[in-house]
């Protein structure tokens, strides 16, 4: 009966939730859905044809947005299970029921951030912790068994909120034989759709990932596919040299006091994941510590300047997103602009070395605030737009990006 009356709602209220691969804490965006084009209270619709209009009869509006970083104890505890060797059968049992908790609270605390109560809300996404994840087929015993694991109990997120709770989206494209990523495309298509304008949705957290929304696109024309290192290797290196008193290059000033080393950056560019054929994600399992810590070893034996190694790390993430769309967009399409959101929109240096490396193609490069949007909140925001849509028993799932056989309804639902 509480997913019945959730169905026929026109406007619905919907908090999502993402942690992602850099650990930093919880994303949580409190967000009202309307469908059919029935205005919001006290809000004009949005022009039509602007990116975050969205081609189709749904529309979203951001009620309150806000991070929570995770206690410090709590971070070096997430990052002991991306290791094997750390990363125990009680220790990840540990940790999804404290996740639970933790983003609970995160929740309860942006519905009382937009002066509401929980009554007040519908329901909530959670993605959760990804701390493994494997979208290539392992056929040891028989069995094309690709696998994933995201943690944040949604039985305790709804037993604390009261609230009708979604998450562990990822696992139902992967058994319909997809690489259970990127999901937020999914949403991208709905909010940013152009009729006449092929456009760029480039994120930058942990992992970089792209989406192509060419003009006028249909569901089975978009297509998206994980970049390379986003922020990632820049925040480990930035750690290790200052000795963990910085965990990232704020604004990019780390970076912008050194210069690019054409060697090393030859060097990181022959990664053979940049050249794979498409669909394709990656994470921590490839460009993770054991990755950076090369990187830390060729700086001491080649001794170069700790400043020109971040530029160096800086510039990869640019060269990574400028050579994906050298191979995989334009032969297709030419686009206009490139939309960065995500953590690395915050990154001065970062922007910069992409604006040189996109110049040559006559591609414009934004921010999500130069749309008058959230960067902060954007993924967050997808994953409400996934759960709204999986209590519905609609499928939100992209197979053209994802690769599955079909579309999927992704979500397993806990009741309060």
């Amino acid at each position: 009966m509480i997913l019945q009356n959730m169905q026929e709602r026109k406007v619905r209220r919907v908090v999502g939730m993402m942690s992602g691969t850099s650990v930093d804490g919880v994303d949580a965006a409190l967000v009202e859905i309307v469908d059919d084009g029935h205005p919001m209270e006290g809000e004009d619709p949005m022009e039509e044809g602007h990116p975050g209009a969205g081609g189709g009869p749904l529309r979203v509006k951001l009620l309150a947005f806000e991070n929570r970083p995770y206690p410090e104890a709590v971070r070096e505890q997430i990052f002991a299970l991306f290791r094997p060797e750390t990363s125990t059968v009680d220790r990840i049992g540990y940790m999804n029921f404290l996740l639970g908790e933790i983003y609970a609270q995160s929740a309860l605390s942006v519905i009382r951030k937009a002066g509401l109560a929980p009554g007040d809300v519908d329901l909530i996404g959670s993605h959760g912790q990804t701390i493994w994840h494997e979208p290539v087929p392992c056929e040891k015993d028989g069995f094309p068994v690709r696998y994933t694991v995201q943690i944040g109990e949604g039985a305790v997120i709804a037993n604390r909120t009261g609230l009708v709770t979604v998450s562990d989206f990822r696992v139902a494209d992967m058994a319909a034989g997809g690489q259970g990523a990127p999901l937020v495309p999914f949403s991208e298509y709905l909010l940013y759709r152009l009729e006449d304008e092929t456009l760029l949705l480039q994120n930058i957290g942990g992992i970089g990932n792209m989406t192509v929304l060419p003009a006028a696109a249909k569901p089975e024309d978009v297509y998206a596919f994980d970049t390379g290192p986003g922020n990632m290797i820049i925040d480990a290196v930035v750690s290790a040299l200052t000795e963990g008193a910085q965990a990232f290059d704020e604004g990019g000033a780390f970076a912008a006091a050194g210069n690019v080393n054409q060697e090393l950056l030859a060097l990181l560019q022959q990664e053979p994941y940049y050249t794979r054929p498409l669909p394709k994600t990656t994470g921590r399992e490839l460009f993770g510590t054991q990755y950076t810590a090369k990187i830390l070893d060729w700086q001491a034996a080649h001794r170069i300047p700790e400043a020109d190694l971040v530029a160096t790390v800086t510039d990869l993430t640019a060269w990574s997103i400028a050579s994906a769309y050298e191979q995989y967009v334009l032969p297709r399409h030419h686009a206009s602009r490139l939309v960065v959101g995500g953590g690395g929109s915050y990154n001065r240096t970062l922007l910069g070395f992409l604006g040189q490396r996109f110049a040559p193609h006559g591609v414009a490069v934004q921010t999500q605030e130069d749309l008058g949007l959230d960067s902060d909140a954007k993924e967050a925001v997808a994953f409400a737009l996934l759960a709204d849509c999986c209590v519905r028993g609609l499928p939100n799932t992209l197979p053209s990006v994802t690769g599955a056989e079909r579309p999927v309804v992704m979500g397993k639902i806990s009741l309060p």
